[in-house]
């Protein structure tokens, strides 16, 4: 039963990271093994993604095709995400496609009753006002993507649907704010997303205070399971001390930055090797 709650956890953790997309103006497409996860004028991986689900050795050329022509077509260069293990012909796939996995996994981990400590007392956590808006975006987004970023998020922080809320926070030293993060709820899964650390504020455990923040004052409301991902060891050891642990884990393969953004030519059109049988009268 324990394993069967986690699995419902996990998925719905999945979701709320798409929606998170969503609410600030990407869309999702599913396709046969996959979902295409995508924001076009937000071209950074984070938000331009493949969430493999499974494809058989039979239908990945298809899928493969399938998938990148979306993202061609806009001229963006998305990620994959295949759980692991991953499957030998799904990697042998996406590198002759160009694409490299990374060396270490990104690890989807998800709370528990453990209570969250402190790490840095002078470290001072809070819900960000609304005229803050323009700070907050600051701490993710380029110079380019911001006006973009900042207006998607007062619409979704401002405008929520139903069954969503959204909460920046703000993380100060001596009244300076550091550290921002978004906490973002799609109905009982909130993920903690966009924890980004000013770097000459590092190292100071701005960053552990936000998400202790996040599991002690629950600022998107109760009843919820937290979610946070991890691109390291190093990162997901500190979450596990915060009270996280490790629910499932994703391979995920970049595209070369000197790829073309094409699939390979199509072989020749061949004639049909398959004729209808003929009677014996033709």
């Amino acid at each position: 039963m324990a394993d069967e709650l986690t699995e419902l956890a996990t998925e719905a953790a999945l979701d709320a990271e798409r929606q998170f997309v969503l609410t600030l103006g990407g869309f999702a497409l599913e396709i046969p093994g996959a979902t295409l996860v995508t924001h076009e004028k937000i071209p950074a991986p984070r938000f331009n993604f493949v969430q493999e689900m499974g494809v058989g050795r039979e239908r990945q050329a298809a899928f493969f095709e399938r998938a990148l022509d979306h993202y061609f077509q806009r001229a963006l260069r998305p990620t994959f995400r295949v759980p692991t293990p991953v499957p030998e012909h799904v990697d042998a796939g996406l590198r002759r496609l160009g694409f490299r996995a990374r060396s270490a996994p990104l690890v989807l981990l998800l709370s528990t009753d453990a209570p969250a400590p402190t790490f840095a007392p002078d470290v001072a956590v809070r819900v960000a006002a609304p005229n803050e808006i323009d700070l907050v975006a600051s701490f993710w987004s380029t110079p380019a993507e911001r006006p973009e970023f900042r207006t998607a998020l007062e619409i979704a922080w401002s405008h929520p649907n139903p069954h969503e809320r959204l909460a920046p926070l703000l993380a100060s030293i001596a009244g300076e704010p550091v550290a921002s993060a978004l906490v973002y709820r799609y109905r009982t899964s909130a993920g903690i997303h966009a924890v980004a650390t000013q770097p000459s504020a590092r190292g100071r455990g701005a960053a552990s205070e936000l998400v202790a923040f996040v599991r002690a004052h629950a600022p998107v409301g109760d009843g919820v399971r937290y979610s946070i991902f991890a691109d390291s060891e190093r990162l997901e050891s500190r979450l596990e001390r915060l009270g996280f642990r490790r629910a499932r884990a994703f391979r995920v393969y970049d595209l070369a930055p000197d790829a073309e953004l094409a699939l390979p030519p199509a072989p020749s059109a061949q004639p049909a090797r398959w004729r209808p049988p003929r009677s014996s009268s033709e």
